[in-house]
């Protein structure tokens, strides 16, 4: 045993109904494996802190961890818990459900339009797969999940996850998320999942009783001690944790959250080279990153990373939607100008300072193929992270929210739609938790803190009356439940129809050819289309009149005012596409 070759996190099924443990546990030194109600068995300690044994176990066995001083710990690389976080871990064989639409093998990322949803308020795993026929008709060729790592409790964002390997018990079974996906992929749908490898939630992160090298302590993130990617068996765990979800649920891509607070930064590209290596067919892999790090998007694909989310695109327009200043939209006090930018080249700040960050941010993005950018106008972090919660349709004139969603699913960057966007919800999406007594009083009083420095919540008891995050009542609050607009959903048929029909077919190798500010709240921008069309967009979100070139073309798309002396006279945009001269 000890000559084993451990790497593997997690359960490795053998022949004969034998299971490989392993667990990577530096700190202590000594590990005794528990499967179902047998005596405990003694695993070998082999180089470099790993701890191994087989024992009969097959699929469905209950098992878990137990260290020296008694405590039981789950596997942090388990596939499936018993219960909750705290709970023994399952052994699970992804390897024997039966996969129906076996010939997919993915979309060509231009073809993407994502609808980003949250299991939990969709029903679980089976209430999403009752609700894709629906997106696909719709127009969507994507959904992406967001996190679905098992939490504590029985409802959260996600973000707080501490087993990354297992799909939470709350939303269904992995069976079930097998049948999602496939049913996805029979509807001609994408699939994406929202992961998280820059830190694990307060509560049920055992890692830190018996691996605490799994930590840098000299590194500090808003959630504590730094993941420490300088190891090689840490950065193991999330390639290996990625590869799963790739390979054996057949998940067609990954979102990262947040990997501006990953350290050191040259595991980034490692990660990708090391997904697309072991992927089985193409994927696609998505950043979240705070800094816009335009050079995590160059180079050859096989190494790099397909997008980034713009949220300078997203902030932009929120701005004109809504006149908002406090927080990160005090570095888009231009609205216009700065679309006009992030239509042209992607990122706004490329090295700029930004008055926010009081600090230079970005680099330069302006030779990026225009999907390399994820747009939108709302995700869950714009809508959830706000005191209520509250949408565009609560924010944003009716019409200047219609011209904006023109503009968003024609452009040639990559759209992402938030659900309940597309018939017009109107109810919130707030930021829920199911944590223990202390921990939910501790999120609480710190949500409320967190916007003590906004001017509507200066006064105490306004700050009192932001939804406990642990209320049973915000939770069920935030699903898109109400009937929606008919007049909304339609023009999302409209967009998504001539987005497939006669705009698709151009994006790759799609160039802008220039965008430019049309006084306060308009802006115009056009794009040399890969199939040599010119397509041009020419928006406004203001009441006053704003004149335009009028360009040559056929006029694909208006909304609102019509051009009258080459003017827009209100909310309204009109998009051409033209043969190139």
């Amino acid at each position: 045993m000890a000559d084993a070759n451990p790497r593997t996190h997690g359960p490795v099924l053998l022949a004969n109904g034998m299971t490989r443990f392993s667990l990577w546990a530096p700190s202590v030194d000594a590990v005794r494996l528990k499967v179902e109600d047998r005596p405990l068995q003694p695993m070998t300690a082999c180089d470099g802190g790993w701890f191994v044994a087989e024992m009969q176990a097959e699929p469905g066995a209950r098992y878990s961890f137990v260290l020296p001083d008694g405590l039981t710990v789950p596997d942090p690389a388990s596939r499936g818990q018993e219960q909750d976080v705290h709970d023994a871990s399952i052994v699970v064989d992804t390897r024997s459900f039966h996969w129906k639409n076996t010939s997919w093998r993915n979309r060509p990322w231009h073809e993407a339009v994502i609808y980003e949803l949250h299991v939990g308020l969709m029903g679980g795993f089976t209430g999403v797969t009752a609700r894709l026929g629906e997106l696909a008709k719709l127009g969507f060729t994507a959904i992406e999940l967001m996190p679905i790592a098992d939490f504590p409790g029985r409802h959260n964002w996600g973000y707080d996850g501490v087993l990354p390997y297992a799909p939470d018990r709350c939303y269904g079974t992995p069976e079930e998320l097998c049948a999602l996906i496939d049913a996805a992929h029979g509807e001609g749908l994408m699939v994406f999942l929202d992961v998280v490898y820059n830190h694990f939630g307060p509560d049920g992160a055992y890692l830190h009783a018996y691996a605490k090298e799994f930590f840098d302590d000299g590194v500090h993130t808003p959630w504590g001690a730094a993941i420490d990617f300088r190891r090689t068996e840490v950065r193991d765990f999330f390639v290996q944790n990625a590869l799963m979800w790739v390979n054996d649920y057949r998940f067609d891509g990954l979102r990262f959250d947040a990997v501006h607070a990953i350290s050191p930064a040259s595991f980034l590209p490692e990660l990708a080279a090391a997904i697309r290596a072991g992927a089985d067919r193409p994927v696609h892999l998505v950043l979240e990153h705070e800094g816009n790090k335009a050079s995590l998007l160059h180079g050859p694909a096989a190494q790099l990373f397909d997008a980034q989310w713009a949220d300078d695109w997203h902030h932009c327009l929120h701005v004109l939607l809504t006149g908002e200043s406090e927080g990160y939209y005090e570095s888009f006090q231009s609205p216009a100008e700065q679309l006009a930018c992030a239509m042209a080249e992607g990122f706004v700040y490329q090295g700029q300072i930004s008055p926010h960050h009081k600090e230079k941010r970005g680099e330069p993005s302006s030779d990026l193929p225009t999907t390399a950018f994820v747009i939108c106008l709302q995700n869950h972090d714009q809508i959830g992270n706000r005191a209520m919660g509250e949408r565009l349709t609560q924010l944003a004139g009716r019409e200047a929210l219609a011209v904006a969603t023109a503009l968003l699913l024609l452009s040639p960057n990559i759209p992402l739609v938030f659900m309940g966007e597309e018939f017009g919800s109107k109810t919130p999406f707030l930021f829920f938790t199911d944590h223990n007594d202390d921990l939910a009083q501790l999120v609480r009083e710190g949500r409320r803190r967190e916007f003590a420095h906004f001017a509507a919540f200066q006064d105490e008891a306004r700050r009192a009356q932001i939804p406990d995050p642990n209320a049973e009542t915000t939770f069920a609050a935030s699903a898109p439940s109400d009937q929606g607009d008919p007049a909304i959903l339609e023009l999302y048929r409209t967009l998504l129809k001539l987005r497939r029909d006669m705009i698709m077919p151009g994006i790759p190798e799609a160039v802008s050819t220039g965008a430019r500010a049309l006084g306060a709240h308009a802006v115009q921008g056009a794009w040399r289309m890969g199939n040599g069309r010119v397509l041009t967009l020419v928006a406004n979100f203001g009441k006053e009149a704003v004149p335009f070139d009028v360009p040559p073309g056929e006029l694909l798309f208006d909304y609102g005012s019509r051009p009258a002396n080459a003017q827009l006279t209100g909310p309204s945009i009109q998009a051409y596409l033209a043969d190139a001269a």
